[in-house]
C-alpha cells in the first residue's frame, strides 16, 4: 500500500468530528446523569463530567448559558441537561456542550432557593437580632408596585386604623429580571431619606417565578442592611420567601402588614382616657391616704408634748459630752507626759549640755596631758644626766686629770713610738702643754706588749 493511502491523525479526527456535527440525532441530546469533577469558575466557562453507573462523558457549559442558571451545580447532583454532542479535535475526545440544565426531580428555582437559604442561614442573617417596630410611627415607607392591590390595601387599612400616619410609596418593579435591582434601589432610597419609622416591602401572590425577585441574594442583603425595621408581605400566607426570613416581621397579607405597622387610633384614645382616669383615681387615693396619715401624725404624743421628742437625745448628748471630756483629759495627760519626756530628752541633747561635757573632757585631757608632759620631761632629764655622766666619765680631760697626757708632733697625736721623730714634741697635760725634745726612743718588747 502506498504512503498516500494512510490518513493523518488530524484528518481522521476532522472526519469523525464532521460525522458528529452532521448527525441529526446528536445535534440536540437530552441527557440525565450525575455531575462529577465540578469546580466552580466564577465568570468563566464551566468544565465537568456527567456519569452513571457504567459510563462517563465530558461536558462543557459556556459562560452565557451558565449565567442563566437559577441554581449552583454541585458534585454528586443528579441533573437533566440539554445540549449537542461534538468532538474536541486537540484531544480527540467527544463531549457534550450543555445548553440547559436543571436538577433531576427538583425545579431549578427551588434548588436555587434552598441553596441560598442554607448559605444565608450559615451566615446568621435569619437568626440576627430583629429590630422592634415603633409603636406610634409617623411616616411609613412602602416598596411595592404602584398599580397593584398591595398599596391600596395598606393605605386603606392605615387610614382606617391610624389616619395620622403618613404613607409614602416607593414604586418598584416586583416581577421580572430587573425587579431585584429596582427593589434594592428603593430600599436604599427609603433608608437614605432618614425620616421614616417603618419600611414595608410587599407584592401580591403568584408562582415561584413571579415571586423570585424576593428570593434574590441582593434583596436579602439589602433588607438585612436596612436601619429601618422591615415588614415583609410577599405572596400568600403559604408562600415563604427569603425576604420574609430576613425581615424583622413577616406579614401574611398587605392588610396584616399595615395592622402590624400601626395601632388602632380609637383604641389608643380609649386607653389614654382609661389611663387618665386611673391616674386621677390613684392621685385622689394617694392624697386621701397622706391626709389620713397627717391627721394621725398630728394626734401623736410628739406633737402634744414636743419636749418628749428630744429628751432622749438630750441625755445622750450629756453622756457624750462627759465621755468626750474624760477622753480629752486622758489624752491631755498623755500628751503632757510625752512632752515632759521629750523635754528631758531635749535637755540631754541640748547644745549647751553637750558643750559643757566637751569642755570637761577637754579640761581632763589637758590635765592628763600636763601630767604626762612633766613625767616625760623628768624622764628625759634623768636620761640626759645619765648620758652627761657617761660622757664626762669618758672625757679626755677627765682622764688627763687622773695623771694622763698625750703627745703631739707636727699637730698630729703620736700613738706609737714609730711615729715619733727625734725632734721637738708637745706634751699635753690637764692644765697646759710642755715642749720636750726627743732624745731617745725605746720601743716596747713583745713581752711588754
Amino acid at each position: 500500500m502506498a504512503t498516500n493511502d494512510y490518513l493523518t491523525v488530524t484528518a481522521l479526527t476532522q472526519y469523525i468530528k464532521r460525522k458528529f456535527d452532521v448527525d441529526p440525532y446528536l445535534g440536540k441530546v437530552y441527557l440525565t446523569g450525575e455531575i462529577s469533577n465540578f469546580r466552580l469558575r466564577p465568570h468563566a466557562h464551566q468544565y465537568f463530567s456527567l456519569k452513571d453507573d457504567h459510563a462517563k462523558i465530558n461536558a462543557i457549559m459556556f459562560r452565557s448559558a451558565f449565567e442563566k442558571l437559577k441554581f449552583v451545580p454541585e458534585t454528586g447532583m443528579k441533573v437533566l441537561v440539554t445540549g449537542r454532542i461534538s468532538l474536541y479535535e486537540p484531544s480527540g475526545s467527544y463531549q457534550i456542550y450543555v445548553e440547559r440544565m436543571e436538577p433531576d426531580g427538583v425545579g431549578a428555582l427551588y434548588q436555587a432557593y434552598e441553596q441560598l437559604k442554607r448559605k444565608l442561614a450559615q451566615e446568621g442573617l435569619f437568626t440576627a437580632a430583629k429590630r422592634p417596630l415603633p409603636r406610634f410611627p409617623k411616616r411609613i415607607a412602602v416598596v411595592t408596585s404602584p398599580s397593584g392591590a398591595v398599596i391600596r390595601d395598606i393605605i386603606t387599612t392605615t387610614r382606617r386604623r391610624y389616619p395620622i400616619a403618613q404613607i409614602v410609596l416607593y414604586p418598584a418593579v416586583v416581577q421580572g429580571d430587573a425587579a431585584a435591582a429596582d427593589i434594592v434601589r428603593q430600599i436604599q432610597r427609603a433608608n437614605a431619606n432618614g425620616s421614616f419609622d417603618t419600611l414595608i416591602i410587599g407584592r401580591g401572590g403568584g408562582s415561584i417565578e413571579d415571586l423570585w425577585p424576593f428570593n434574590e441574594e441582593v434583596v436579602a442583603r439589602a433588607i438585612a442592611a436596612s436601619h429601618l425595621p422591615v415588614i415583609s408581605s410577599v405572596g400568600h400566607e403559604t408562600d415563604t420567601t427569603i425576604a420574609d426570613l430576613v425581615a424583622d416581621v413577616r406579614a401574611a397579607t398587605p392588610t396584616a402588614a399595615a395592622e402590624l405597622a400601626v395601632p388602632v387610633l380609637s383604641d389608643e384614645l380609649v386607653k389614654l382616657q382609661q389611663q387618665r382616669t386611673r391616674l386621677f383615681n390613684a392621685m385622689a387615693n394617694r392624697i386621701k391616704f397622706q391626709q389620713e396619715r397627717l391627721n394621725r401624725s398630728l394626734g401623736a404624743y410628739v406633737f402634744q408634748q414636743p419636749q418628749r421628742l428630744y429628751e432622749t437625745y438630750v441625755q445622750r448628748l450629756d453622756r457624750a459630752q462627759q465621755g468626750l471630756k474624760q477622753q480629752m483629759q486622758t489624752q491631755l495627760q498623755g500628751w503632757q507626759q510625752r512632752v515632759q519626756l521629750d523635754q528631758q530628752r531635749l535637755i540631754g541633747q541640748s547644745p549647751a549640755t553637750r558643750v559643757h561635757q566637751a569642755q570637761q573632757q577637754v579640761e581632763q585631757t589637758q590635765a592628763r596631758l600636763k601630767t604626762e608632759m612633766r613625767r616625760y620631761l623628768t624622764q628625759q632629764e634623768e636620761h640626759v644626766a645619765q648620758l652627761a655622766s657617761g660622757l664626762d666619765y669618758l672625757s679626755p680631760l677627765k682622764i688627763m686629770g687622773r695623771g694622763y697626757s698625750y703627745v703631739t708632733q707636727d699637730d698630729h697625736i703620736v700613738r706609737r713610738t714609730q711615729e715619733l721623730k727625734p725632734t721637738t714634741a708637745t706634751i699635753h697635760l690637764s692644765d697646759g702643754t710642755a715642749e720636750a725634745t726627743i732624745t731617745k726612743i725605746t720601743p716596747a718588747t713583745e713581752d711588754q706588749q
